[in-house]
């Protein structure tokens, strides 16, 4: 028996484990002049797009998990990016609101999804699109 099920070079698995690997280190060039993180980054695109959402929603938004989200926020309230205020309409609920020094890093964070691109010389746009919905679909049948 041969065992081919077992090779790497077999696996989808193994290579969107690469694949999510190498696109986070290249990444981090480009958000460490904004002094921000992948996920952090990923919560600030979120934000960007609606502003003082509840923390629920940001992490439906985000996909990040719960816990996860608690210590994110955390740093990023340290750094004065974002602020976690009670909901005043439910009190038992809490906003996520950017700070003018969150909103000010959208001008500085305009260009990266260009810069990233830009590093997938072999990908052109429709496959990228491509690329996405098959991403969506992985996603959607592994969330079941």
């Amino acid at each position: 028996m041969s065992f081919e099920q077992l090779k790497l070079k077999n696996q989808l698995c193994h290579r969107l484990y690469m694949a999510s690997n190498s696109i986070a280190r290249t990444y981090r060039g480009f958000l460490a002049a904004l002094d921000l993180t992948y996920p952090q980054y990923v919560v600030m695109m979120a934000l960007w797009e609606q502003d003082e959402i509840t923390i629920a929603e940001l992490i439906d938004k985000t996909a990040i998990d719960g816990g996860a989200m608690t210590q994110i926020l955390k740093k990023m309230t340290d750094k004065s990016l974002l602020a976690v205020i009670k909901d005043e309409r439910d009190k038992r609920k809490r906003l996520v609101q950017l700070t003018q020094h969150g909103q000010s890093l959208k001008l500085k964070a305009a260009d990266i999804p260009k810069n990233i691109q830009c590093k997938f010389d072999s990908i052109n746009t429709a496959q990228a699109q491509q690329l996405m919905q098959l991403l969506d679909l992985v996603v959607n049948d592994l969330a079941n």
